[in-house]
């Protein structure tokens, strides 16, 4: 795709910024890439991911990325602090309604998070989730030390 970008990352001259993508999928799973090039701070981020279906109840992700300029605030496609990231979940099917779903990642700026949630369909269109969220970022070159928990519920209507 070829993108305008949004606020202070709104495209100033007549190059676009640019996204592109591949994906390979198996009945094991899937291999994806993407990159992306933003022409404002002339930075490029990219990522790989690699989804296997573990079980018929289990899949398993993995995924790293990695861009040009250690800060998060000069590439509006790079959200993590430093050059790299790695991300790594799962989900777990107790039935055709309910789902477990958990995340951890970590950057090269020693921020280390986890996430994990509970999706419940009620009817066909309409799940509640609730989530539960930490973070822990330790002393670096990016942020001083800090950590949080958070919590959401969620409704969610899918037409």
């Amino acid at each position: 795709s070829l993108e305008d970008g949004a606020g202070g990352n709104t495209v100033d001259s007549y190059v676009p910024h640019v996204v592109g993508g591949v994906k390979y999928t198996q009945g094991w799973g899937s291999v994806s890439a993407t990159a992306a090039y933003d022409s404002v701070w002339e930075e490029w981020a990219g990522k790989a991911r690699l989804d296997v279906n573990a079980t018929s109840e289990l899949s398993l992700w993995a995924m790293v990325n990695y861009g040009s300029d250690k800060h998060v605030d000069t590439n509006s496609f790079k959200n993590w602090d430093g050059n790299w990231a790695v991300f790594g979940g799962g989900t777990y099917k107790f039935n055709d309604k309910t789902s477990f779903n958990a995340q951890l990642s970590y950057d090269e700026g020693k921020t280390f998070a986890v996430a994990a949630n509970v999706a419940y369909t009620v009817v066909p269109g309409f799940t509640v989730i609730g989530e539960v969220d930490y973070f822990n970022a330790s002393d670096s070159d990016f942020h001083v030390s800090d950590d949080g928990i958070g919590a959401v519920l969620r409704f969610q209507r899918d037409f």
